[in-house]
């Protein structure tokens, strides 16, 4: 996922913001009035263009509900060719936008007519396992992130599907099976190289922890995507991750429901931290899932048991490194359907009855067998607290997370959906507003278009200081697309 921003004849001006230059910043974060310009930039890295041979599959994005026609496609391979871009884009006053793993929920990576700057080949790897820490090219997929780390037993948390970008998926707040042990993605973040706006017309690179930019660190932290700057490489906290207790348990039909759902809702939010649960409701079957961090499967059998003993489930555990079991769940992109609609929810009170009525009633007249319902619980554990110099990310006291789903057509066939994509539209949107009641807030890499109140949604009270640190880094507003953070006027 990732989202960028349009620059030129859409760019948005402010009250009190100088035209003319974009501030520099110093070392310690402090602004300084700088407006050089500078010399006429070049586009380099991997470049495709639309009478390149290569065009259709480069400019194709993970969701194919969504088709764009951008005018050339950078693919960095180096921080040098991200500068490069932004400059080019500025000077020559082209829409831009900034991509990574191509999940953009809302197409919102992709731009006609203006640049796509892709991260996607920054992929580098430093594993420093005396610190514990661990810096990533932004280009690394979840798997790739994954798998990696898991090489020297670490772990850090990321989301479930392995193909997503791990540095969109961790500035929009990041969360999965090690939600609740390790806290979330942006929780491990401690540092980043990011490029900025700089002087007039161009563009630099600033490292970014909590004593450089300590405030852009923070924005990173849960409203990183697009807003700010591009982000070329990450820095983690790592921690020690041996094995793990992988559980998959399957009950055949709806009927049992109530009971599943009710019953995982007031437990597995609040079971041992180390304990990562997912429930996925689909018109013919009801899944649970369950990542124990160095657990046994006599173990994570236990801790589920309240859940297992309701109904015939069929139960699966397997045991291993978290890489090879991450790995294994993984179902490739190709099986995915072309298109997808989505919409995030946070739920701090346990749904009633009726809530779980209208999750069957909607699932029973599911689209198609690709649509879900998905829940992540958080509950108690490590996502509650705030990493040292804090984040943006809002939602800690969340009980669970939930979305509705909506997949169908088939992948690389154009337009194979396009009977079922009115249907599958409205029906996220009807069910959506049936949870209304019980639900709140939204997940920004979850992006609800539409939604009226989408700014407090995503960030709540934080939304404010957001855009105060959009005015230091980005006072033009260059960086913007259907959901950015505005610069407050000053």
């Amino acid at each position: 996922m990732g989202a960028g921003a349009v620059v030129g004849a859409g760019a948005v001006g402010y009250p009190g913001v100088a035209a003319g230059g974009t501030p520099g910043f110093a070392a310690d974060g402090s602004g300084s009035s700088y407006s050089a310009k500078s010399p006429p930039a070049k586009l380099t890295g991997r470049i495709v263009r639309p009478q390149d041979p290569g065009y259709a599959s480069a400019s194709l994005g993970w969701d194919e509900l969504f088709v764009h026609y951008p005018l050339v496609i950078v693919f960095a391979q180096q921080t040098q060719d991200v500068v490069n871009a932004l400059t080019w884009a500025r000077q020559n006053d082209v829409a831009l936008r900034v991509r990574s793993g191509r999940h953009s929920l809302e197409g919102w990576s992709n731009v006609d007519n203006g640049i796509v700057i892709d991260v996607s080949e920054l992929k580098s790897a430093r594993i420093a396992p005396a610190t514990r820490t661990a810096t990533v090219g932004a280009g690394l997929s979840q798997l790739e992130a994954v798998t990696t780390l898991g090489n020297q037993d670490f772990a850090v948390t990321t989301g479930t599907e392995g193909s997503v970008g791990l540095s969109s998926a961790t500035l929009g707040g990041g969360f999965g099976f090690l939600t609740r042990y390790l806290g979330m993605a942006c929780d491990n973040l401690i540092g980043a190289e990011i490029v900025v706006l700089w002087g007039a017309d161009g563009a630099r690179a600033i490292e970014v922890d909590l004593k450089n930019h300590s405030d852009l660190l923070w924005a990173l932290r849960g409203a990183g995507d697009g807003n700010f700057g591009i982000v070329t490489s990450l820095t983690y906290k790592v921690t020690p991750l041996k094995s793990v207790a992988y559980l998959q348990a399957t009950w055949e039909g709806l009927d049992d429901l109530h009971g599943v759902f009710d019953t995982w809702q007031r437990t597995a939010p609040f079971a041992d931290n180390r304990l990562g649960t997912q429930l996925e409701i689909h018109k013919p079957q009801i899944l649970l899932f369950g990542v124990l961090a160095d657990g046994s499967e006599a173990q994570v059998k236990q801790l589920l048991a309240p859940i297992l003993s309701l109904g015939k489930p069929n139960v699966t555990v397997q045991t291993g490194r978290w890489g090879d079991i991450y790995a294994g769940f993984q179902i490739p992109t190709e099986n995915e359907p072309a298109d997808s609609k989505f919409f995030s929810q946070f739920t701090s009170k346990p749904f009633p009855s009726k809530a779980i009525s209208v999750i069957r009633a909607f699932m029973e007249d599911a689209p198609t067998d690709d649509s879900n319902f998905f829940t992540q619980a958080f509950g108690t554990g490590a996502q509650t607290s705030e990493p040292r110099g804090g984040s943006a990310f809002p939602h800690r006291n969340a009980l669970f997370y939930s979305e509705p789903g909506a997949g169908w057509g088939t992948r690389g066939v154009p337009n194979s959906g396009d009977a079922i994509t009115p249907i599958a539209q409205a029906w996220i949107a009807e069910f959506s507003q049936a949870l209304r009641p019980y639900v709140n807030g939204a997940y920004v890499n979850v992006p609800n278009i539409g939604m009226a109140d989408w700014e407090t949604a995503y960030w709540g009270s934080k939304f404010n200081r957001l855009r105060k640190i959009k005015a230091k880094y980005d006072p033009h507003n260059v960086f913007q697309y259907e959901q950015s953070i505005p610069p407050a006027s000053y």
